[in-house]
């Protein structure tokens, strides 16, 4: 296929996520991920991605820069109900249409809320207003409706930025739109994007690359990237716009990954760490309990998002001052006179006691320097010591030292004693 062929504008996708709590409120923009996947699968590549606070004259130059260079753009945020909400009115100022209370949309809104037993009050009544000649998508999750139309070639879609009823949206709307619009005669030969991706930890993004190294032959219509985050460095494989790939090579690709970063690989696809640890809990009838201090319960939290996770997490206790720490886990009081809240002698007997007292499989513990205060010049701030008690003399404890802010140390390290009792089980499955 020719290089005019890959570049079809048509098959060119742009994301834009409009919210200023995208911008400086600590929230994460995981819509754009999901519709380069999604759109992928049709053969339609995202080259572009723009984040854009509530300010309509920003969404409006944003928009602009983003029809010029795509011939699908797809809008997350902003339809919802409050004067902040500033998407329709900036693609109605663009494409020059005229916003109107459409009756579908309107019928479909009040039919939503009417199952909460709510009916919907000013501020929701603008969420129906719609640009003229626009095709409304339904929302079959939440209020707000979504809506999309063509501007000098380009198909813009809008979408509320909540992740629940966009992929909703997206999967019952958008892609059989797109797809029935996307020409037969450009289409024809248009091969899926496949993206592979494998999550792993405890490597820096250096030496994740440095082990991947040579690994795509130029000749190969496959990009290599790699994402560094605070659970860890995602390494994605993905085939290249309108080429197509034999799938024994893409497979042998991946083999090679799996071989060369080995036991960092946790997951792949679409799994997290909580996912991979719940299922060897569960396959191996094993129980565990959780006594944090600097994570302040955010392993339990990652637990528990995973559904039937009460089949093998029996409980968890935030324990954050030494008196807890002795009330609750029996942590000896000179321990904690002798080295500290934040030594490998208090992770193992926080460890130790969380496991006499419950009777579980495997007790975990974390205790650590958060930050941005309380550090010493011996105990600086990221350093954080987790335990791991199996019973029968089976007990380890790893020293850590993180960086980052408060946040990113927490998140470090939950990650870390996730990954400890992954290892642990594999090795507990391989005996």
């Amino acid at each position: 296929m020719s290089m005019r062929a890959r570049n079809d504008r048509s098959f060119i996708a742009g994301t834009i996520a409009i919210g200023s709590e995208l911008l400086v409120g600590g929230r994460t923009d995981s819509n754009s991920l999901f519709i380069t996947d999604v759109l992928g699968a049709i053969g339609v590549e995202v080259r572009f991605k723009s984040i854009v606070g509530d300010n309509r004259s920003d969404i409006e130059r944003v928009l602009k820069t983003a029809c010029n260079r795509a011939g699908i753009v797809i809008v997350t945020g902003g339809l919802g109900p409050t004067v902040d909400d500033r998407t329709r009115e900036a693609i109605a100022a663009v494409t020059g249409a005229r916003l109107a209370r459409r009756k579908e949309a309107l019928e479909g809104m009040k039919a939503r809320l009417a199952q909460w037993g709510r009916i919907p009050n000013k501020g929701q009544l603008r969420q129906a207003l719609i640009p003229s000649q626009a095709i409304v998508l339904p929302n079959p999750v939440g209020s707000a409706p979504g809506f999309s139309l063509v501007w000098r070639g380009t198909h813009i879609i809008a979408l509320p930025g909540v992740p629940s009823e966009m992929r909703a949206m997206v999967e019952q709307s958008v892609i059989p739109y797109l797809i029935s619009q996307l020409k037969p005669s450009k289409s024809r030969g248009r091969q899926p994007l496949t993206r592979l991706v494998f999550h792993t930890w405890g490597m820096s993004e250096a030496d994740v690359d440095a082990k991947l190294t040579g690994l795509i032959k130029k000749s190969l219509p496959v990009a290599l990237g790699l994402l560094a985050s605070p659970t860890g460095v995602l390494v994605s494989l993905t085939t290249e716009a309108g080429r197509a790939l034999k799938e024994d090579a893409l497979i042998s690709l991946a083999e090679e990954v799996r071989t060369r970063l080995g036991e960092w690989i946790y997951a792949e696809g679409q799994d997290t760490m909580e996912e991979v640890v719940g299922r060897l809990l569960h396959g191996q009838r094993r129980t565990v309990a959780v006594a944090e201090s600097c994570t302040g319960g955010l392993i339990a939290y990652r637990l528990t998002q995973v559904p039937g996770s009460s089949s093998y997490l029996d409980r968890a206790v935030v324990c954050y001052s030494n008196q807890a720490k002795m009330e609750l886990l029996g942590v000896p009081e000179h321990l904690l006179r002798e080295h500290g809240a934040v030594s490998r002698e208090v992770a193992e007997a926080m460890a130790k006691g969380m496991r006499e007292r419950t009777g579980v499989s495997v007790a975990l513990s974390v205790t650590g320097i958060a930050g941005p205060g309380g550090a010493t010049e011996t105990k600086p701030v990221g350093l954080v010591y987790i335990g791991l008690d199996g019973g029968r003399d089976d007990m380890m404890t790893r020293e850590f030292r993180f960086h980052g802010d408060r946040s990113v140390i927490r998140q470090r390290a939950a990650q870390a004693a996730l990954d400890m009792l992954r290892r642990w089980l594999m090795n507990k499955g391989n005996l």
